[in-house]
């Protein structure tokens, strides 16, 4: 791991203050690399199963390597946003290590319209045959939009290929037409230039509009460079990083994979800062907040932190942030007097309203206990009167009573 002590932002006593540490590279990556083959030597030894690096181990092996090796990304996160649509155009970086080394590499090429242009060019005999035996499959643009409109084709496609190749001409036409199968993977299509150039003197000639619209239709080399120049192209691209920016502060650029040597990992990060600080970051060096180097499932390890969080010195104003730090001041004093007047008026409120409330719980008190005094006299009334309705009651069954005890007697007598 870094030592805590190390500085990650070292100030060199020539040129720009702006560059890497080679020392400082070197650690992180033969730390990082270090703990990514620790970690699959415990999967294997828990699973009992060859892993990936497992496989990569053996020299005698190097031709059966697998393609997919488990990566390394170079982090890169910027101070302000990448929003200029010129550098978020995918692109690419040249490595002095390539990534896609492997003899069994199969490559999709996606070509712009028509088709039969490139698949003539990759089967010319001057064609190299080491690289067109990597060439798997070519198809237009008209097709793969036809043929892949499901999720299921798409992931189809995307398991049987490891490198995707696409004409410069239509690559952002790919993103809707691929979708999300593809570019939430590490699979994005990298563009290459496969169209022919004109050149005078040296120099690009720019066409005319005009002149493309009236181009036939039949002409199928005509948008098409020579057999030797797109494999160029082909060999320069599978041996680049592919950058794919958005519009955010943070970037992910894959530098390496897990089998690489610390040197050749170093190497790597060394061309693809150099890349990202002269083509794709806007202010390059003075842009750039952190580097950090990562493996898919490890932790980011620090390669280079700015000293600083503005891009310009302009954007820091020392007098107005004085005034501003003595108008804070000033306004918290009279905050706190405001405060404090509208304490005491919050008090005389408060007491208003305790005295209300204490009139009116006293005259609820008295209609109470009037009301309590009324029932009390009702109840007294009633019960008064239902002694009274007894008696009656009683008296007039004891009159009852004695005058039929009379009338008896007398019957008797008679």
């Amino acid at each position: 791991m870094v030592a805590s002590t190390d500085a990650l932002t070292t100030k060199v006593t020539s040129g720009s203050p702006y560059q890497l540490d080679n020392g400082q590279v070197l650690r992180a990556s033969s730390a990082l690399l270090r703990h990514i083959k620790t970690e699959q030597k415990k999967k294997e030894e828990s699973s009992g199963k060859k892993t990936l690096i497992g496989d990569n181990d053996d020299a005698s092996d190097e031709e059966d390597t697998p393609i997919n090796n488990e990566p390394v990304w170079l982090v890169l996160t910027t101070k302000k946003h990448v929003v200029d649509k010129n550098r978020l155009k995918p692109g690419k970086i040249s490595i002095p290590h390539s990534l896609n080394a492997s003899p069994s590499l199969s490559i999709c090429l996606i070509t712009a319209d028509p088709q039969r242009a490139v698949k003539d060019v990759v089967a010319d005999p001057s064609f190299p045959t080491s690289l067109s035996s990597r060439i798997n499959k070519i198809i237009g643009y008209s097709k793969l939009k036809a043929r892949y409109q499901s999720f299921e084709s798409r992931r189809q496609l995307l398991a049987e290929h490891d490198v995707f190749l696409a004409d410069d001409r239509i690559i952002m036409r790919l993103v809707s037409t691929l979708g999300k199968v593809f570019y939430k993977s590490s699979k994005r299509p990298i563009p290459i230039r496969i169209a022919e150039i004109e050149k005078v003197d040296g120099k690009r000639v720019k066409k005319d509009p005009k002149q493309k619209q009236q181009t036939p239709k039949d002409e199928k080399y005509a948008a098409v460079a020579s057999p030797q120049i797109v494999a160029k192209e082909i060999e320069k691209t599978l041996s680049c990083a592919a950058v794919q920016l958005a519009p955010a502060t943070t970037a992910a650029v894959r530098v390496g994979a897990a089998n690489f040597t610390p040197q050749q990992l170093a190497e790597n990060i060394d061309a693809v800062v150099k890349g990202m600080t002269d083509k794709f970051i806007t202010k390059g060096w003075r842009n750039i907040k952190a580097i950090h180097i990562k493996g898919p499932n490890t932790m980011a390890m620090p390669v280079w932190l700015a000293s600083e969080l503005w891009v310009d010195e302009t954007d820091v104003i020392e007098d107005a942030a004085g005034e501003d730090e003595t108008k804070a001041i000033e306004g918290g004093k009279n905050d706190k007097k405001r405060k404090s007047t509208g304490d005491e008026d919050n008090k005389k409120l408060e007491a208003s309203k305790k005295s209300k409330k204490s009139k009116t719980t006293e005259e609820d008190d008295e209609d109470i206990a009037a009301r309590k005094q009324k029932l009390q006299q009702q109840k007294a009334k009633a019960l008064e009167d239902s002694n009274d309705s007894a008696n009656r009651v009683i008296s007039a069954a004891v009159q009852g009573a004695a005058e039929s005890g009379k009338k008896k007697k007398r019957k008797s007598l008679s």
